[in-house]
């Protein structure tokens, strides 16, 4: 590891702490899945409070896989996109109970087949699940890692592999935690806090 990378994530460590922390709420493995496919282009905050009624009212993966798609738009309509994300959830859950007997596969491949999910979603059940190491590509990573150097790519696969390149493994899923943690109070999009990051000395934007 670069003496540069090791001294960022030092400070990410001392700042942000080394729990896994997951911002979604979930007590099962598929209500994370559907959780995680609501979140494209939504925030963490109104997810939760969508899924806490909503996993009342579906509680199974059967009662999802055979939900009416207008009546679950209106569950999610709130979360933006739901024509998509409701025909995708019924879909992915319909695959579940059909090809994998109701229990979500492990493998990024199997993920990634299911309908509305790519990598990034598969990569947070496979961290988040299984504890596999795991490099989840949100709008945080994406935006700090090009600030930070460690990548120049605006396409999330090769975002994933530069970071899987430069982050020992341990480091993976912790690095995601730590970046959202950093991005929704230090480095946020619209307005930095650049006189209160201690990243600052390693940040490409504020050296330009």
């Amino acid at each position: 590891m670069k003496k540069r990378t090791k001294e960022i994530l030092a400070i990410l460590d001392e700042q942000f702490g080394v729990d896994h922390i997951c911002y979604l709420d979930y007590e099962t493995p598929w209500q994370l899945l559907v959780a995680t496919i609501l979140s494209a282009q939504c925030t963490d905050a109104r997810v939760n409070i969508v899924t806490k009624d909503l996993f009342r009212k579906y509680p199974t993966v059967t009662s999802f896989a055979q939900a009416n798609i207008k009546e679950l738009e209106k569950d999610i309509k709130s979360t933006g996109f739901y024509h998509n994300k409701a025909k995708n959830i019924i879909a992915c859950m319909a695959t579940i109970e059909e090809r994998f007997g109701g229990e979500l596969p492990r493998s990024i491949e199997e993920l990634t087949s299911l309908a509305g999910v790519g990598r990034k979603t598969a990569n947070v059940i496979r961290g988040n699940i299984y504890h596999d190491p795991s490099v989840v590509v949100d709008t945080h990573v994406k935006r700090i890692s090009k600030r930070l150097g460690f990548t120049k790519s605006e396409n999330p696969e090769v975002i994933e592999r530069d970071l899987m390149k430069e982050l020992p493994r341990e480091h993976w899923i912790r690095y995601n935690i730590q970046i959202i943690a950093f991005g929704r109070t230090i480095c946020t999009a619209r307005s930095p806090k650049c006189g209160e990051c201690r990243l600052q000395k390693y940040c490409t934007e504020y050296k330009r």
